[in-house]
């Protein structure tokens, strides 16, 4: 089982978010977030004052998997969120040791 984790920009979620659901996905979580990269930040300007805002809003999305619905995950999230543009994020994998249905009970691919 895996954890997919990508940060997106936020326009894009509901984009992602139907991609997801075209190849059999469930159950997604999604957080909002601000960070930055390569990006840094810009400036803005605001009643006539320039200032530089650091963080950039982007959206997380959390999704676990099992192992052979990995490179569909991976080309859907980066197919629908890619504009081309520097900031349209990222896509993290991680192995996931265990995961528990609290309603049920059940634990591993069942669960989820």
């Amino acid at each position: 089982m895996k954890l997919v984790s990508a940060v997106i920009k936020p326009f894009k979620l509901d984009d992602v978010r139907e991609a997801l659901s075209d190849i059999g996905i469930q159950g997604v979580t999604v957080t909002e977030v601000k960070g930055f990269g390569r990006q840094k930040g810009h400036t803005e300007l605001y009643r006539g004052a320039e200032y530089v805002v650091d963080f950039l809003p982007k959206v997380k999305i959390e999704v676990a998997i099992d192992d052979d619905m990995l490179d569909q995950v991976i080309e859907a999230i980066s197919k629908t969120a890619n504009t081309g543009k520097i900031g349209d994020g990222k896509i993290f994998v991680m192995p996931l040791e265990q995961v528990i249905r609290i309603r049920t009970g059940e634990t591993g691919p069942d669960a989820l």
